[in-house]
């Protein structure tokens, strides 16, 4: 299992607080948070200088994770998003109408990616829960790459874990479930 260079109980405790974090994912370093606490979903769009309506990624390493804010889906399909989620395809899945607007914005879907990375995956299985997954950077500029430059961007405001990024050389792809119209290569 790969190490998170916290224990479960620490990462848990601080996301439940409102905290924030950024962790490696599949292609660069990621900004996230409890996608439950809106104080904390707010802070990450504020530091990335990120609209609201514009929706956000969240990635879980189980689809019980993101179960409860999607319509359902059958097992053939859960299957085929985790299949999916290991090359990195980011699907827009259709919602409950209870599903938060801070976390789909202005659209009735919402970004789901069953993460093989498995340092992001570790720490959704630690945190017990999906993360937001927003790359870290501010709208509009490169991805921080490493720890390094991560902290230097957000070191003050967010709890930066050590690891490896993945070897994708681009964000993930972001595909629509209905239709399978790619909306991000």
């Amino acid at each position: 299992m790969i190490r998170t260079s916290a224990p479960s109980c620490a990462l848990a405790a601080h996301l439940k607080r409102g905290g924030l974090i950024a962790y490696p994912t599949e292609s660069c370093y990621g900004l996230g948070c409890d996608p439950t606490n809106r104080r904390a979903v707010l802070r990450i769009l504020k530091l990335k200088r990120r609209p609201q309506r514009k929706g956000l990624i969240l990635i879980a390493s189980h689809f019980n994770q993101v179960a409860h804010y999607l319509l359902p889906l059958t097992l053939s399909e859960q299957i085929r998003l985790k299949n999916d989620g290991a090359q990195a395809i980011t699907y827009l899945l259709p919602v409950k109408p209870s599903c938060p607007r801070w976390l789909r914005g202005e659209h009735d879907t919402l970004a789901v990616r069953l993460t093989a990375h498995a340092f992001a995956k570790n720490l959704c299985r630690s945190a017990g829960s999906a993360l937001v997954s927003t790359s870290a950077n501010r709208s509009g500029q490169r991805p921080a790459k490493t720890y390094s430059e991560c902290n230097k961007l957000f070191g003050g405001d967010v709890w930066v874990m050590r690891g490896r990024v993945g070897k994708r050389k681009q964000p993930s792809t972001i595909r629509a479930w209905v239709g399978g119209k790619i909306v991000r290569k």
